[in-house]
């Protein structure tokens, strides 16, 4: 079934479906959840309500409710732990100013939590995924690495210092360079997370008439990150993201094997990836490194060809 006011939905892979219920106004919904990938609960709650609103703030919209998902093994943890993550998680809402409505939980045996989100967006500042334009410039905001970060955790591998790094990176909210992008105007954005950057950075240029080019030296990753993949703390979901989008990836013989990993990373609650026009790249970054956005940075540019690729330097 077709609906002209549907302007963002499964057709493409948009980060969340955008309805448009009049000429000044759209609903932007979306729906994420997850098993824990921090020991801590509390900061688990955090990270997980980071990630669900990310889709929202991609789609330059502003998150105004949810609803709690959770499932949770109720016969063999104690209910604390539930409390704990959900207190997280609401603390993350109040930053966000996000209002909590409701939500379901149910009984299994692999405890899971998320958020599903309802914002507003005015329909014609919509930012797509697609829509980059030859000559844009390409802004990372958050350090990549957070994949493998989190598999070393769970094997015991992380030390503290690392493991405060990568959970201050996963519950920052995106909102802030969400808003900063409205402000100076750009033509294109996703949010980086389970397909890695370059996962990410094929749903931008498939089936369109331009391509990138990423400079691997400009991008900002976690230096722990580089060693524990050497230790071999490389997540499954990295080489499923490298053996599905290879075949639209040219990596340069130059770059480090580390960083190859690094760029097929899967990413929880990671930064935006932005395209904007190459004059507006030099005051988006000032402002967000003015904001608190410490991390972003220009890492490639969009070129005219070879069109629906992704090259690598």
């Amino acid at each position: 079934m077709k609906d002209s006011n549907l302007i963002a939905g499964m057709e493409s892979s948009e980060d969340a479906g955008v309805y448009k219920l009049s000429d000044e106004l759209a609903v932007v919904q979306t729906v994420d959840f997850f098993t824990p990938i921090v020991d801590s609960p509390h900061a688990f709650g955090q990270i997980a309500v980071a990630n669900a609103l990310s889709d929202i703030y991609a789609k330059g919209g502003k998150p105004l409710t949810a609803m709690n998902i959770v499932c949770f093994p109720i016969k063999t943890m104690d209910m604390s732990v539930l409390k704990e993550i959900l207190a997280g998680g609401l603390e993350k809402m109040r930053e966000a100013g996000v209002i909590l409505v409701g939500g379901h939980t149910v009984e299994d045996n692999e405890l899971k939590y998320g958020l599903s989100v309802t914002g507003t967006i005015h329909p014609s500042r919509m930012i797509r995924n697609t829509g980059a334009k030859t000559g844009d410039k390409l802004i990372l905001t958050k350090p990549l690495g957070i994949g493998i970060i989190t598999t070393a955790i769970k094997g015991g591998m992380a030390d503290e210092e690392t493991i405060h790094k990568a959970t201050v990176s996963m519950a920052t909210l995106n909102s802030k360079a969400s808003e900063l992008m409205l402000e100076v105007g750009v033509d294109a954005c996703t949010d980086v997370t389970g397909f890695g950057l370059l996962g990410h950075a094929c749903e931008m240029v498939e089936n369109t008439e331009v391509g990138m080019i990423i400079d691997s030296a400009a991008v900002p990753y976690f230096a722990e990150a580089r060693e524990l993949a050497g230790m071999g703390f490389v997540p499954g979901g990295l080489y499923r993201n490298r053996d599905f989008r290879s075949p639209m990836v040219d990596i340069s013989q130059q770059v480090p094997a580390y960083m190859v990993d690094i760029l097929f990373d899967p990413q929880t609650s990671g930064g935006l990836l932005i395209a904007t026009p190459a004059d507006h790249a030099p005051a988006l970054l000032k402002a967000m490194h003015e904001k608190g956005v410490s991390d972003a940075a220009v890492i490639g540019r969009v070129v005219e060809a070879p069109k629906g690729r992704i090259q690598v330097i």
